[in-house]
């Protein structure tokens, strides 16, 4: 059924700072042993999910990574005519399930101390606890409260791609059945400074001609290789063997990790990029990255073409030492005579027999 889709990915990124340190400085990665620039998997999985090609695409099956779900159900029930104390109250019991609440005394005594990645489904259920709890109907404690709320599987599209931990509940922890990579740039990147000046408007030609403020940033550019692995049978689970959904949440997966980028420093850099080579394949062969490509750095006048040439390079080996592990493939390459369109990569994606989970 070609459990596996893997997508192969090379962006070019012009002077920009997508995804910054501690220092507000591009983040780096040593290969090779000189320096690229990086993007953690972390941004990218975020630029992907709050993208609109694929929000939009699955309206209503989009979690939400939050801490604020006691303060959404203690205003739901102030709205039903709940009294300040008791709606707080009945809010901090019914977070509770989600994680450990702050203390009553702080600032914020609805909020969970960590983020909690919760489905549309799981907040419909926290409301009707707290409509329950309104009426005066006693509600189970700690675990068993819970298993009234939370779920193993559900419509959550993110959530079963990106998976969740939930360390108070672990048995209602999901494994990702995505797995993204960090993306690196194929070739060497040196971390450029951007001295800046603001001018003050409002400044009079006769006071001294210095800038209102100046400021330092770090920048840099390169072909950012990105590697994703979907494992589609265990998409189809967590979405409680909802095929149809699974099939969707794939193609908005595919849409979106062609042009979603991090809005790290976007408005300074414009930075709106779209993928320039994509190869998919789908088999049921053990997944593995082509990262090993870039361990070289590529060089020359066009790295791009440099950089699809050593991936197939590197694919060509690895088949030559250990078979072809792919069954069918697509290439979305721009410029290219031959080259699939996004449409037809996320068509592909998500075709093919898949079966109902047990």
């Amino acid at each position: 059924m070609s459990r596996f889709l893997q997508l192969h990915i090379l962006t070019p990124y012009p002077a920009s700072n997508p995804n910054r340190d501690d220092l507000g400085r591009p983040k780096t990665v040593t290969l090779g042993g000189v320096t690229r620039m990086r993007i953690s998997s972390q941004a990218i999985k975020r630029a992907i999910r709050t993208h609109p090609a694929f929000a939009l695409a699955l309206t209503d099956h989009v979690g939400s990574r939050t801490q604020r779900l006691g303060l959404e159900v203690q205003k739901h029930l102030e709205a039903q005519g709940a009294p300040a104390a008791e709606a707080l109250a009945y809010a901090r019991e019914i977070a509770g399930a989600f994680g450990k609440i702050k203390s009553e005394k702080d600032k914020d005594p609805t909020y969970i101390e960590q983020l909690a990645f919760i489905s549309p489904q799981e907040r419909a259920l926290a409301f009707d606890l707290a409509e329950r709890k309104l009426k005066g109907e006693k509600l189970p404690k700690d675990k068993e409260l819970a298993r009234e709320v939370l779920l193993k599987a559900d419509g959550a599209a993110d959530i079963a791609m990106f998976g969740r931990m939930l360390a108070d509940s672990p048995e209602f922890n999901r494994d990702a059945a995505v797995q993204v990579a960090h993306a690196f740039t194929t070739a060497r990147v040196s971390i450029e400074d951007d001295f800046y000046t603001a001018v003050d408007d409002l400044k009079r030609a006769e006071e001294d001609a210095g800038a209102g403020f100046i400021g330092e940033s770090g920048f840099g550019a390169g072909i950012f290789y990105l590697y994703i692995c979907v494992d589609r049978v265990l998409l189809a689970e967590n979405l409680d063997g909802d095929t149809a959904l699974a099939q969707r949440s794939v193609e908005a997966l595919v849409r979106a990790a062609a042009v979603a980028s991090p809005s790290g420093k976007k408005n300074s850099y414009a930075n709106h990029v779209r993928a320039e080579f994509i190869l998919a394949e789908l088999g049921d062969g053990q997944p593995r990255t082509l990262a090993g490509a870039f361990t070289r750095p590529v060089s020359g006048d066009d790295h791009t073409a440099a950089s699809i040439e050593a991936l197939r390079a590197k694919r060509d080996e690895f088949t030559a030492a250990y078979g072809k592990d792919w069954s069918e493939e697509r290439v979305l390459q721009v410029g290219a005579s031959d080259s699939a369109t996004l449409d037809d990569l996320a068509r592909f994606a998500a075709s093919g027999h898949w079966p109902v989970p047990a």
